[in-house]
């Protein structure tokens, strides 16, 4: 084709040395709805009311020389589906927390998951768009 650069496509591609460990991090995007209320709280959020959510759940590790990955995103999402989503999604929140803060779903969260996915790092929960919890577990390291 005129115009249309090939003189870089027959030539081999670099090699890439995947026998190192280097260290990556991996995120994954949920959402689920629920109702909550804050019991705690002196203001329109003490009545009971609902939110869209939408949670990223990071993983850091070294990259898997053999597999190339720090993660498996199907098994992350496996796990949220099962040990998350499953008593979360269109439920009410106040039903196995008692002040369902984004803070301490947060923690919930990154509690719930900790046990079962090796290099959890960080939860991050928005309730709303534009504002967000991070939690990264007790001082900031896995649970």
């Amino acid at each position: 084709m005129p115009g249309f650069p090939t003189a870089g496509y027959n030539r081999p591609m670099a090699t890439i040395d995947y026998t190192e460990h280097r260290p990556a991090r991996l995120e994954v995007e949920f959402h689920f709805a629920a109702a909550h209320r804050l019991p705690r709280y002196d203001g329109p959020c003490f009545r009971m009311h609902g939110h869209n959510y939408r949670f990223f759940v990071a993983v850091e590790g070294d990259v898997d020389p053999h597999t190339g990955m720090v993660a498996d995103f199907g098994r992350v999402k496996e796990l949220v589906q099962e040990h998350v989503l499953q008593r979360v999604d269109h439920r009410t929140l106040n039903d196995f927390l008692e002040n369902p803060t984004a803070e301490n779903i947060a923690r919930w969260l990154f509690e719930t998951l900790a046990p079962r996915l090796p290099g959890l790092a960080e939860i991050r929960i928005f309730e709303i768009p534009g504002c967000c919890v991070v939690y990264r577990g007790a001082l900031g390291g896995p649970a």
